[in-house]
């Protein structure tokens, strides 16, 4: 689906001074896979995620997107893929202060096309009810704690089912329970549209969950095993939150109910 290939960037600091960030990133998704990188902070993880996600391009280096050259399109041609493929859950929520729970869903369907534009409220309802947000629809940003804005923007980089879920700390601003059940929930989706989902996390627990787990330094991935994510755990003090073993780390199966985050769990 996507492959990135010595891609490097480098940002120049206000003194004029170069900055390496990325020296030589090499990562293969396949649709379906579920990928988890881990690092400390600085160390470039929101930088490839936005170059993953077509926010940003390489100073050096390929990527293909479903054999695409992502750099010879043109800035609206990458727009139009990303907003057709890509679903982003940020550290940041980004939702929009003068819409409601419901609108800010909405939005992604806004650039659909058919029975996604014409049933947009309906699509966006049924994805705030599967967050736990189904009484919610009406609220205003700043009526909800944090943990319900990351859950409405969790149900907004969901709704238009993308091929590529990118997730920035998609439990950071969650109680451990409530942030399970959005993992939970994130693998479903990811699963019924054979989506990759791409996930950036400092807590080891979420990390264990993937299939494919990398660690990024000194600008570049290194493949990590899920028993290396204990020493990892232990250098660079990464919240630990009691790694699952091989029967916890199973999702759950396809004929499994969907989860539903219910309204209380969540501490915000």
């Amino acid at each position: 689906m996507l492959q990135i290939t010595d891609v490097h960037r480098t940002v120049i600091l206000p003194n004029g001074a170069p900055l390496p960030i990325l020296r030589g990133v090499d990562l293969t998704v396949n649709a379906g896979e579920h990928v988890a990188i881990v690092g400390q902070s600085g160390t470039g993880k929101s930088t490839l995620l936005n170059i993953i996600g077509m926010l940003d391009l390489p100073d050096h280096g390929t990527y293909l997107f479903n054999d695409q050259p992502v750099a010879e399109l043109s800035e609206s041609a990458r727009a139009h893929l990303r907003g057709q493929s890509f679903g982003f859950v940020f550290q940041q929520f980004n939702l929009f202060g003068s819409r409601t729970a419901l609108n800010n869903v909405t939005v992604p369907l806004m650039y659909s096309s058919g029975t996604q534009f014409l049933k947009r409220n309906q699509l966006a309802a049924a994805m705030l009810e599967r967050v736990g947000l189904g009484d919610r629809l009406d609220a205003m940003p700043n009526q909800l704690s944090g943990g319900e804005q990351q859950r409405v923007a969790i149900a907004r980089a969901l709704v238009r089912r993308p091929k590529v879920i990118l997730a920035d700390e998609p439990t950071g601003a969650l109680d451990p329970n409530t942030g399970k059940l959005v993992m939970e929930l994130l693998e479903e989706v990811a699963r019924e549209n054979q989506a990759a989902l791409i996930v950036i996390t400092h807590d080891m627990a979420v990390a264990a969950r993937s299939q494919t787990v990398y660690e990024i330094a000194e600008g570049v991935l290194h493949p990590r095993s899920k028993q290396s994510l204990v020493a990892l755990t232990a250098n660079h003090g990464f919240p630990a939150a009691a790694l699952a073993s091989d029967e916890d780390e199973a999702p759950a199966a396809a004929s499994a109910p969907s989860p539903t985050i219910e309204g209380g769990a969540d501490i915000g």
